[in-house]
Parts: structure tokens; sequence; C-alpha cells
């Protein structure tokens, strides 16, 4: 299993427009193959960027996601804040999950390259 954490930083007065957003979402991401959740994370510290995590069975499935007509269509709309709600580049990292307490049976996902989302 992958975890994904994208930290986006939105100016503290558009927060609850960012959230809003989340709440609204297509939602076509949930029914994509290997997607397990989707979970936004509010910063408590001023300046701390939001991180929003989604879990997959493999990595494969969400490079499927990322090179998909749904993802290209989900992110579309999400367009809806002005560019001056944020306060910097977002940032996506990957991640392989090697141990999960929820799960103590799991497979290691193997160990992979970087991702390259336009690979």
């Amino acid at each position: 299993m992958i975890i994904t954490m994208n930290r986006i930083l939105v100016h503290e007065e558009y927060g609850m427009q960012f959230e809003e957003t989340f709440r609204n979402r297509a939602q076509l991401v949930d029914g994509m193959p290997g997607f397990i959740s989707n979970q936004v994370l509010r910063p408590t510290s001023p300046g701390d960027p939001y991180i929003v995590l989604t879990q997959w069975a493999n990595r494969q499935h969400f490079e499927d996601w990322v090179h998909s007509e749904a993802f290209k269509e989900g992110h579309a709309r999400s367009g809806t804040l002005p560019r001056e709600a944020f306060a910097g580049r977002n940032t996506l990292e990957l991640f392989e999950i090697v141990l999960d307490t929820d799960q103590p049976d799991l497979v290691p996902e193997p160990h992979g390259v970087p991702f390259n989302p336009h690979g």
C-alpha cells in the first residue's frame, strides 16, 4: 500500500473556502480501482500547510488515477480558489507503507523509484 501526501500552503483567510472545495469535490477518485481513503488535515499552527492524504492499495493504482481522464476532470473542477489563496507551491510526496498496525499482515510495498507525475 501507499500513501500520497500533498502539502498545500493556504493563506489563513482562505482556509474555510479551501476546506469547502474538498467537501464539495467531484468524488471521482472514490470509484477508482485501488482507492482506499482520502483525508484533509487542517493545520493547527499558522503558516503550516494543509495536508491531503490518499491511501491506495498499491502504487500502480495511484499512477493509473493520475493518468486518468477522471483525474483531469476532478482537478479541473477543483480550481475554484483564486491564485492569491495559496501561499506557495504545493508539494506532493509518495510514501510506501512499511508498517500499519491496523493491518498486521500487510505485505510491504516494494521499494520503488521516485514518483514522476509526468512520466
